[in-house]
């Protein structure tokens, strides 16, 4: 991870870190609600609340404490503590939290796809090339998860320009999207072959659109989408 920032790297990817953050924030509900945690959520170190009496080993302690002495807030202090001691509970006692979703893997890949995010003075979040304004933890509690979220995934959301998403009533597919770019408008859809590939299966108006049994998709459903795609191309692990 670049702490230092590489600007040009996150802002290609800026589309994809917004789904990652979402999805860190979802995650760290569901763990807040089921840990007593509302107080801390959301970015928290959840191994105080899940066990208060754990300890890493001496060794990785060291290296945890060389780490923070880096990182730019409190908030990332935080979040790569708990990622560090977590993966450490979990390690001593592999079957624990089974029925919980991994917490941290959202925001350590939205750390590795461009370093860090920041707190501003009026009560966004700076995540390199967006603001994000944080909703209340009940809203992310009644979000529907992104399960899948390999590079794969995450590179299909990083374009340039304004994306909208769109794809039959019934949510079943094909995926499309339309990016404008300036005067540029590129009609696209996500093939089998897990790539964007030119169509022209997207009417010019709205009024259209929807004549052809076409709905719209938020950024979310998008990512979800696309998931369900590689997952289906790439047929059962094993």
């Amino acid at each position: 991870m670049d702490w230092m920032g590489d600007w040009d790297f996150a802002f290609d990817r800026v589309k994809s870190r917004r789904v990652l953050f979402r999805e860190y924030m979802r995650r760290a509900a569901v763990w807040a609600q089921a840990y007593s945690a509302e107080s801390a959520w959301p970015f928290f170190d959840i191994t105080s609340y899940v066990d208060p009496a754990f300890r890493l080993a001496p060794e990785a302690e060291a290296e945890l404490a060389e780490l923070l002495v880096r990182l730019p807030n409190v908030e990332v202090r935080n979040t790569c503590t708990g990622a560090v001691r977590l993966a450490e509970l979990r390690g001593r006692d592999p079957g624990a939290f089974s029925g919980f979703p991994d917490l941290y893997e959202p925001l350590v890949r939205f750390y590795q796809r461009g370093g860090e995010f920041a707190r501003d003075d009026a009560g966004f979040l700076d995540l390199t090339g967006m603001r994000f304004r944080p909703g209340p933890l009940a809203v992310y509690l009644t979000t529907t998860p992104v399960t899948l979220l390999d590079d794969t995934v995450l590179d299909a959301l990083d374009a340039d320009g304004l994306v909208t998403y769109c794809t039959a009533e019934d949510g079943q597919g094909p995926l499309l999207r339309r990016r404008t770019l300036r005067d540029e408008q590129t009609d696209e859809l996500f093939g089998r072959d897990l790539r964007w590939e030119p169509t022209d299966l997207i009417p010019a108006s709205d009024e259209a659109v929807k004549a052809a049994g076409l709905a719209p998709l938020e950024e979310l459903a998008a990512a979800r989408l696309i998931g369900t795609i590689v997952a289906a191309t790439r047929g059962p692990v094993g």
